[in-house]
Formats: C-alpha cells, structure tokens, sequence
C-alpha cells in the first residue's frame, strides 16, 4: 500500500493510520519531490511526480499496489492507476487546490502569510483536531510554500475529470462532511457506493483516524 500526501504537507500526515493500514501489508509513504525531506526540483506536473513514486516502486519491487492519495497526492494516486498496471485498488482524500503561494520578503507581509498559514492550518484539520496536528500544519505549510504553489498550477492543468472516467480499478472517494468544496460536480460523477463522508476537515488523517482507518482497510480487504 502507498499513500500519498497532500500539498504543502508531508508524508508525515499519515503518521496517525500507517501502522493501522500496515496491519495486514506492506505499508509506505514517500515523500513526494520537494516536500517533507525530499529534494526540491524544478517544478514538475502531475505526471512528472508519478513518474517519480514509480521509481520508487519499481526501485521496491512492487508487484500489486493499493493507492492511497490526499489533495495534490490523490491526483498523482490518479495518474499511477491510469498508467501502472500494479496498481489494483485507489482511495482518494481531499480533491482541493493548494492556495499557498512563495514566502513573502518584507517583514509585514511575511507577518501575514504566517497568520494566513495558521488559519488554513485549522482549517484544514477541522474544529475537533488537537492544536499539535494544527501547529505542525501550520509548520509545513510554511516551510513547503513554494512548492505547493508549483503543486497548485501543475493541479490547474491537471485533467481531473478525465482521468476519473479512465481509471478501471475500484475507486473509493474519501471527503470531509464538514468540507464540501473542492469537489464539486465530480462526486456525483461517482458511482454512490465509492464516495463515503467522514468527520473531519482536509486533515481526514489525523482528525480521524480510526473511522479512516477502518474505512480503508474494509474498501482494500473487499
């Protein structure tokens, strides 16, 4: 199994259900280039960025992958499926826009970035998350700013709906009941059986990881 963060995050948002998922599999979350301690490149689209996990599978020896993708990630959880025959099942987290752009230079508007930076953080965890999963948000929004803006235009020229109606492995959508938008036209285009609301805001993984947990695990062991 292979999860795949959002942007600006990191791996570092599946912290609270790997081991859960790992239970019965092999269980992995690389970062995605230029985010958490990765290499930062040159900006790359969403195609460049699987290619990059397919090294890493192919580097692993995977045979049989289940995908697992939040925001940005979910959209290069979309592009394996459409072009890696190993993979048998996708789950997909969070369809929404990075909207962080480059740290600002002067002292007042870097002021304002990092409030912005807090306010998206809490929400992006929801109302219930502990301050600790908002505070490390907040941290790598800041830190991975530029790289999710690269994230949001390679978002922008994505295909979304396309790939969708591409992608033959069974699809589970994961969305926020407190977070509707970002989706959109595109959960009614899914069939009612693959789309499953859960508490919780963008942050579905640490906000809820149990209720996450389990509804991964029943989509993957069907």
């Amino acid at each position: 199994m292979l999860a795949l963060h959002a942007a600006p995050f990191s791996a570092r948002m599946f912290a609270g259900v790997l081991s859960r998922l790992g239970e019965n599999r092999s269980a992995f979350a690389p970062d995605l280039p230029g985010f958490g301690a990765s290499d930062a490149p040159t900006p790359l689209s969403v195609a460049e960025h699987a290619a990059a996990i397919g090294d890493f599978i192919d580097m692993m020896r995977l045979r049989q992958i289940d995908v697992i993708g939040c925001g940005f990630g979910a959209l290069v959880a979309l592009e394996l499926a459409a072009t890696r025959p190993a993979v048998r099942r996708v789950v997909i987290a969070a369809l929404a826009s990075a909207d962080t752009g480059d740290r600002p230079q002067s002292p007042s508007l870097a002021e304002a970035y990092v409030l912005h930076a807090w306010a998206g953080a809490r929400a992006d965890c929801g109302p219930g998350a502990p301050l600790a999963s908002a505070f490390a948000a907040c941290a790598e929004r800041l830190l991975n700013g530029a790289q999710a803006a690269a994230a949001a235009a390679a978002e922008r020229e994505y295909p979304l709906r396309e790939r969708l109606r591409q992608i033959v492995q069974p699809l589970l959508l994961l969305h926020s009941s407190e977070w509707p938008r970002g989706f959109g036209a595109l959960i009614e285009d899914l069939p009612a059986r693959s789309r499953r609301p859960l508490p919780g805001g963008v942050a579905l993984f640490e906000s809820a990881p149990q209720s996450i947990a389990a509804a991964i695990q029943d989509f993957l062991n069907a």
